[in-house]
């Protein structure tokens, strides 16, 4: 049985090859799919100003512009930026492989393409993609001042409320810009810092805090902001049960419904360290378990 796509399922190919481009396009459009064809990285470039597809295939060699350098400009376009793309082509060096997942692509396939396995892979990206996209929408309903960053501090994405959080507190319509120069800069020290908070200061304006809340995809990680002097919710924690700053992070989380396996994966613990730390939580909190933990400390957070 034939799966289909629904018809929202638009797929950009990025390839100088006809050959390639007309062997994947009749592929693809049987399996149900809209496929936009480009044959250079400036052809595609032009293409997503006008359309925004929801997945793109990628070649990685092209003349001119090449697929690394225009996965960079694509990705550099904040609309485009969440559209996962997908390398083909026949280079299986590791290094291309590191290339193509460095300038922003989420999967990599060798040539010839199986269509099969080009058609499953699809499907993944995109249920993936849109489970982010609900995920932020989410996010954005909720009124939370969250934004995420590349490993390297760049902004990949803000909610409404935090855009106007930070506009407020700079002064400024380009408030984003004013203070992405300070999270690259403390992304630089995180695997050294002792704190995963901490305060931006702009001249006559109000400050902000940040507090890092962990990684939550390939190459993104979240950032809540709290206007003022404000004390965010770890740090409010670490205060009531006199907790240390990493038994904040575990109890947060805790509170919040993950388990001991997505806790090490967010904040970069073994199984284990987030186990040692549970073991003096319950004892700084009196309590037996984790669900009672978590209701203390949803209690805490409540009250403020």
């Amino acid at each position: 049985m034939t799966e289909t796509a629904t018809p929202r399922d638009i797929v950009l190919i990025v390839d100088d090859s006809p050959e390639a481009l007309g062997f994947l396009t009749e592929a693809l459009e049987q399996t149900g799919f809209s496929v936009l064809i480009a044959t250079s990285g400036a052809s595609a470039l032009n293409i997503v100003d006008r359309i925004t597809p929801d997945i793109i295939l990628l070649d990685a060699v092209m003349p001119g512009m090449d697929g690394f350098e225009t996965c960079l400009r694509l990705k550099a376009n904040p609309s485009i930026s969440p559209v996962p793309v997908v390398f083909m082509t026949g280079l299986t060096e590791t290094e291309h492989v590191v290339r193509a997942l460095e300038a922003g692509g989420v999967d990599y396939l060798t040539k010839p393409i199986n269509i099969d396995e080009l058609r499953a892979r699809i499907r993944v990206h995109l249920t993936n993609a849109r489970s982010a996209q609900s995920a932020r929408v989410a996010l954005d309903a909720a009124g939370r001042h969250l934004l995420a960053v590349s490993g390297e501090g760049k902004i990949r994405w803000s909610t409404p409320q935090a855009t106007r959080l930070v506009n407020a507190a700079t002064g400024s319509d380009e408030g984003l810009d004013a203070i992405s120069t300070h999270i690259r800069d403390w992304m630089k020290t995180r695997g050294t810092a002792r704190e995963n908070t901490f305060g931006i200061h702009q001249a006559g304006q109000a400050s902000l805090q940040l507090s890092f809340l962990g990684a939550i995809g390939m190459d993104e990680y979240l950032f809540r902001l709290i206007a003022g002097n404000r004390l965010s919710d770890d740090e409010i924690l670490r205060q009531h049960f006199s907790l240390t700053q990493r038994e904040s992070e575990v109890l947060l989380w805790i509170a919040k419904g993950k388990s001991n396996r997505d806790i090490g994966e967010i904040l970069g613990l073994s199984a284990r360290t987030v186990t040692k730390h549970l073991e003096q939580i319950y004892v700084k909190l009196g309590v037996e378990n984790r669900a009672s933990a978590a209701v203390k400390a949803a209690h805490i957070l409540h009250e403020v």
